[in-house]
């Protein structure tokens, strides 16, 4: 969309410079028009000084005419030597441009003089402190490079890089030191006490809780002939056995609670001094991840972050990513603007390090331009550059029909002067 937008401008504004070139070569043709009028009114009524300037301007008007056409094509479509210059001669000017530039303005001495006067890194900066800059920036990373980069993105290799990156990462830590010492506090001390007993406290009130369902189980499992009459002492026993051996458990000088500490500190000690163990951890974990639910929720990761950042453009001003990176390169530009040792160490950069690769490398510069110019078509070279620089040249035809009446003028004065005087 963007593209056929900037297409758009860019053919209009080429037709406006050919209806501004063809205006001006009317101008300059109805000039000349005008000028052949005047020769004949002056040989119809007889009109010496007349005569004199309408066949000057002709004359002047036509050489004019001549030359600017020469530049560009054969005038008339006749071959004439030493026309159609541009078009014939590209290769030698694109020879003499790249010579030029590489010589004249790839010149170490110079360019340090006009990047010294320049201070590149304070009007960039200055520059980029600019909202409207920043703006300007942001909107067009957000509106044409983000969106670009999205589609040139290929979604299976990107899904297929995250898969292998989370494979790799969670095969590169080891689960089971991690929870072995994530678990070591609880071997001593008050942590692993009060731990068991918040567990101990959980069970109790989920088994009060349960107590109905209990009764249900114990009635489902009991022989059909005692009628019920044993589901109601059996299932009090079941749930205050229960009951008694949580509450003995919750004392911390019981056998109970002895023996669960002891089997605490067991699988604790394992964890944290059995390779085995700490390795059935990782396998675990690493299984868990090899799930068909975690693959596919690791491949939506990329969907979502695409439809996010997709959403987020389509709101335009409103933008969190447009506006983030415009509040970025504004605070990037103030953070600059006020570091005066880093202005100086992007000034140094490009005095010394880019000017330098410049200088090593006018020459592949030079040899670049021309080689460039060469390729080109000359007649769309010439026609191009018609289209840019014609316009002025028609007022070379103007002046040269003006300028060439007025001399004639001037030479018809000074034959009659000669004759009425001398002769």
């Amino acid at each position: 969309m963007n593209f056929l937008i900037m297409k758009t401008t860019a053919d209009q504004e080429i037709i406006s410079k050919q209806k501004a070139l063809n205006k001006m070569k009317n101008n300059a043709l109805a000039l000349l028009g005008v000028a052949v009028l005047l020769f004949i009114v002056a040989i119809y009524f007889k009109i010496p000084m007349l005569q004199a300037f309408s066949e000057a301007a002709m004359v002047g008007g036509i050489a004019d005419w001549f030359a600017v056409v020469a530049l560009f094509r054969h005038p008339l479509g006749i071959p004439i030597w030493h026309t159609a210059i541009i078009p014939l001669k590209k290769n030698e000017i694109g020879e003499n441009l790249g010579s030029f530039v590489s010589e004249e303005f790839l010149n170490r001495e110079k360019l340090e003089i006009k990047l010294e006067e320049f201070n590149f890194a304070t009007k960039a900066s200055e520059w980029l402190s600019e909202k409207e800059n920043a703006v300007k920036i942001a909107n067009l990373v957000a509106v044409n490079i983000i969106p670009g980069i999205l589609k040139t993105i290929n979604d299976e290799d990107i899904k297929h890089f995250i898969q292998i990156q989370f494979k790799e990462k969670l095969e590169a830590i080891n689960f089971g030191d991690w929870v072995a010492l994530a678990l070591e506090p609880l071997q001593k001390g008050q942590l692993k006490e009060q731990m068991l007993t918040n567990i101990i406290d959980v069970l109790c009130n989920e088994l009060i809780d349960n107590k109905d369902l209990i009764r249900k189980k114990v009635k489902e499992s009991t022989p059909i002939l005692t009628f019920g009459l044993a589901d109601k002492s059996i299932s009090e026993g079941v749930f205050n056995g229960l009951y008694d051996f949580l509450n003995e458990a919750k004392n911390p000088e019981s056998d109970i609670r002895a023996k669960i500490d002891q089997y605490v500190y067991d699988f604790l000690d394992k964890v944290k001094n059995s390779e085995e163990m700490r390795g059935k951890i990782n396998n675990v974990i690493l299984g868990f991840a090899g799930k068909k639910e975690v693959q596919d929720y690791i491949n939506g990761i990329w969907d979502e972050i695409k439809t996010s950042i997709h959403h987020d453009l389509d709101k335009g001003d409103q933008s969190s990513i447009k506006n983030n990176i415009s509040n970025l390169i504004q605070t990037f530009g103030k953070g600059i603007k006020e570091d005066h040792a880093m202005l100086n160490k992007i000034n140094n950069f490009i005095k010394n390090d880019v000017l330098s690769v410049l200088i090593n490398n006018k020459k592949v510069i030079g040899d670049l331009i021309a080689s460039t110019v060469k390729s080109w078509d000359g007649k769309e070279v010439s026609e191009k550059l018609e289209l840019e620089i014609g316009k002025d040249l028609q007022y070379i035809r103007i002046n040269g029909t003006l300028v060439g009446g007025l001399i004639g003028l001037v030479i018809y004065a000074f034959e009659s002067v000669y004759h009425h005087f001398v002769l």
